[in-house]
């Protein structure tokens, strides 16, 4: 058996903090776990509307506190920057190419906010009609 003791680089425990490339890859991978206990929330409605009137209908209670509108909000925000991020990112997940040339990043963006704004005005007329 060896007794060499391998080296353990000290890491303190706000690297990340440092820079802020790392701080928005932080935020943007620890605002997962809050969107899926939003996902969560939303299938335990799926639940409550599966038993009943009544079972539905205290779900919804539940969800008017102050507490529920705060994390509805937070969550909101987070999947925000979320798709901001994941959108500026897709130039170097997408290589298009049309008639010989690489596509723009700005085009491809622009089409992702494009196609976001159209599902979202689709979404929006389905739920109001």
């Amino acid at each position: 058996m060896t007794k060499r003791k391998p080296y353990k680089r000290e890491l303190p425990t706000d690297w990340w903090l440092k820079h802020a490339f790392y701080t928005k890859y932080m935020i943007r991978e620890g605002s997962s776990v809050l969107i899926t206990l939003y996902s969560l929330i939303l299938a335990w409605g799926v639940l409550r509307l599966s038993q009943g009137e009544a079972a539905f209908n205290g779900w919804l209670e539940a969800l008017q506190s102050p507490f529920s509108i705060f994390i509805h909000l937070l969550a909101l925000a987070l999947a925000l920057y979320h798709t901001i991020t994941w959108f500026s990112l897709a130039p170097k997940a997408v290589d298009l190419w049309l008639k010989g040339k690489r596509l723009e990043d700005k085009v491809i963006v622009a089409g992702h906010y494009g196609a976001f704004a159209v599902v979202t005005v689709f979404c929006l007329l389905i739920i109001t009609l």
